[in-house]
């Protein structure tokens, strides 16, 4: 069953194409999602609902025009789409639209199973008795998120695409204390799918690793500051490129030239060790779609070929507006946006070096082994990192754990000093605001070797 009747979406089109827009189409999106707040050994807040709403967008040139209601009344859709059209004063006469649907490999997600909500709350109240057997564990805060997208999609090349996205996601928060110190290790697992991505995670490995992380960042010594090689491991050290390099290659900021990398097409951007991609087509990965919010086949982007840019991400707008080819990297939060180029599952590929080979090339240095959060300027692409746990290197070897790190820098200077890339790849989940809101994203690479960057730290 349609979300909205396809006569309607026909006489939106038609009634956009009249006003004289070069291009019309309709999303609609119903999604029903729900939120634990699982915290002090108990579920403190339980939120759920379903978001429903429909968006019309008017493209005239290069000019975009965007509305958005939750009603599905045919008056109050033309009375919009009348409203958006009458900025421009345009007419037309514009032929009939007939849809057809779209045929696009559909991405696999990991199977889901119904369960009840006492079931999700023992097992999360598993999770919180594992991670307080440690006598140092001051709080233990867990949030679990479930929710299933429907979209659809028409416009006025005749096209109808229509996708159901499940997500899953479970984030684990553990803070120590012990006397005057305290530390905090994270670790939020997701996926396209449901229950029984939760149901495969080893519970006993990660909430070990979350104690012997939050331990080791407790007695950590400060970390001492200046310039040195840094090795930053597998996983979420991604987040680096996603942040600096990334959002600078997304068409949003190179059509505005607020990107570094506008002109670079086909250029040396890094060092030749380094390739990566934005590949929307992976099964069961959190930032995985079938069809991007313009309705357009998802697909496997190169951006960066042994340190040449080859590729942008692009969507409908950016095509537009820079003549770069679109990638299917059309994305927004909800209907309550109009839809911008923006990443998916984006991360540097695996190389030949094994982390000890890395890690023996540096002779002193920093291990970033597990990074946090931090800031960016998304015109220049500097950035400002923690680390969430580091060590010393000494000899090539890792030695003293230290707290307090960060990595300073840009992304145009950090992607030319990464010359060893490792072959053991990781991916993981987040969230990644932009222009079009807050969307899944998955941000990855293998262990890499950055020969100097700008370390801060407390010693």
């Amino acid at each position: 069953m349609n979300l909205l009747k396809q006569n309607i979406a026909q006489d939106i089109i038609h009634e956009g194409l009249s006003l004289g827009a070069d291009f019309v189409d309709v999303f609609i999106e119903k999604t029903k999602s729900q939120n634990v707040l699982f915290k002090n050994s108990r579920a403190e807040d339980k939120q759920s609902g379903t978001l429903f709403g429909i968006g019309i967008r008017l493209i005239y040139g290069e000019q975009s025009l965007y509305g958005y209601t939750n009603l599905t009344d045919r008056d109050e859709l033309l009375r919009i789409t009348k409203l958006l059209g009458e900025r421009i004063g345009k007419k037309n006469n514009p032929t009939a639209i007939n849809f057809e649907n779209l045929n696009y490999p559909d991405i696999k997600r990991i199977s889901d199973k119904e369960v009840d909500a006492k079931y999700k709350l023992n097992f999360l109240s598993n999770i919180d008795k594992r991670l307080r057997q440690d006598s140092k564990t001051s709080q233990v805060i867990l949030n679990y998120l479930q929710k299933n997208q429907q979209i659809e999609v028409y416009n006025s090349e005749g096209l109808f695409a229509a996708e159901e996205r499940p997500y899953v996601r479970l984030y684990n928060q553990l803070v120590m204390k012990e006397g005057s110190l305290q530390s905090d290790a994270g670790y939020g697992p997701g996926a396209r799918g449901g229950w029984e991505f939760l149901e495969s995670l080893n519970q006993e490995q990660f909430c070990s690793d979350l104690i012997q992380k939050a331990t080791t960042a407790l007695y950590a010594i400060p970390c001492p500051a200046g310039k040195m090689p840094v090795v930053i491991d597998k996983g979420f050290g991604g987040v680096i490129f996603h942040e600096a390099c990334g959002h600078l290659l997304e068409t949003t900021a190179v059509e505005k030239k607020a990107s570094v990398f506008w002109d670079k097409m086909g250029e040396k951007i890094a060092h030749e060790s380094l390739s990566a991609v934005d590949d929307g087509t992976i099964d069961g990965e959190w930032g995985s779609l079938s069809i991007d919010d313009e309705g357009m086949p998802t697909q496997k982007t190169t951006l960066i070929k042994n340190g040449m840019l080859t590729q942008f991400i692009s969507d409908r707008l950016g095509e537009l507006k820079t003549g770069h080819k679109r990638t299917g990297s059309a994305r927004k939060q909800s209907y309550k946006f109009a839809p911008a180029s923006r990443m998916r599952n984006t991360f540097i590929e695996a190389g030949p070096h094994s982390l000890e080979e890395i890690l023996s090339t540096i002779g002193n240095g920093l291990y970033a082994k597990s990074m946090g959060g931090g800031s960016v300027n998304p015109g220049t692409g500097e950035f400002n990192f923690s680390v969430q746990e580091a060590y010393l290197v000494e000899n090539g070897k890792i030695t003293t754990p230290v707290k307090g790190a960060t990595l300073i820098g840009s992304g145009a200077d950090v992607m030319t000093k990464i010359s060893m890339v490792g072959r053991d790849l990781e991916l993981m989940a987040g969230m990644c605001g932009s222009v079009s809101g807050s969307i899944p994203t998955t941000v990855g690479q293998p262990p890499i070797k950055v020969d100097e960057i700008l370390v801060g730290g407390r010693a």
